[in-house]
């Protein structure tokens, strides 16, 4: 183990709540007239901005619509997710508590809303694991901008050398590559792996399980 501290990505990364945020997705898709999106659409935008992948999957630029798409996601979404209807993924459990046994800081840093990932944690018994959470909400900046990783790093008290950061999209690649931390790739998401071939990375795992083993836990 060489990093004192390690951080996350939430969706695709550590959990999988596709089925609340689909769900969100057919909430707002139809207070909008629009027709409800495949799921498999609405899978491969997960970990965007949600607004932003809105306008992906429709073509609608205003910002008035897109917000009205957002309130009505959110309020599906964010309730479903509350309630429980978010997975793990194996071994997120046993990966969180080795890095804890072994004595490296944990945190998240995610473009989902801190509330949310909290009530999620708590769910789950992980609400101890973490130093802290950074979601979309607490940050001016959403990714691939490197502020709520910069912002971490500065909680810990440690240089971005000093940091793992691990995430399932091209999105958090180009995170750590701005912030300068090294970077995961995790294969749990629609993300493959040669996607990740023209950025960083000192490692990708296929799952959870094998990024423990490459950690040495």
């Amino acid at each position: 183990m060489v990093y004192p501290a390690v951080l996350f990505d939430f969706d695709y990364t550590l959990g999988d709540a596709t089925d609340a945020i689909v769900a969100g997705f057919a909430a707002g898709f139809a207070a909008l007239g629009l027709p409800e999106p495949e799921r498999e659409a609405v899978r491969r935008t997960v970990g965007m901005q949600v607004t932003d992948a809105y306008t992906l999957l429709t073509g609608d630029e205003s910002e008035a619509r897109r917000q009205t798409f957002y309130q009505h996601f959110r309020a599906v979404a964010r309730d479903l997710q509350a309630k429980g209807q978010v997975s793990l993924f194996p071994g997120a459990g046993e990966l969180l508590s080795a890095l804890r046994a072994a004595g490296v800081a944990t945190a998240v840093v995610s473009t989902k809303h801190t509330d949310t990932l909290e009530r999620i944690f708590a769910r789950h018994g992980l609400d101890q694991m973490f130093s802290f959470v950074i979601g979309g909400d607490r940050v001016s900046r959403p990714k691939p901008d490197p502020e709520g990783l910069t912002a971490g790093l500065a909680r810990l008290g440690l240089t971005a050398r000093q940091a793992l950061y691990c995430g399932d999209t091209v999105i958090d690649a180009q995170t750590a590559q701005a912030a300068g931390t090294d970077f995961c790739a995790v294969l749990n998401g629609t993300t493959p792996a040669a996607a990740f071939v023209p950025y960083p990375s000192v490692h990708i795992a296929p799952d959870l399980p094998d990024l423990r083993r490459w950690l040495g836990l």
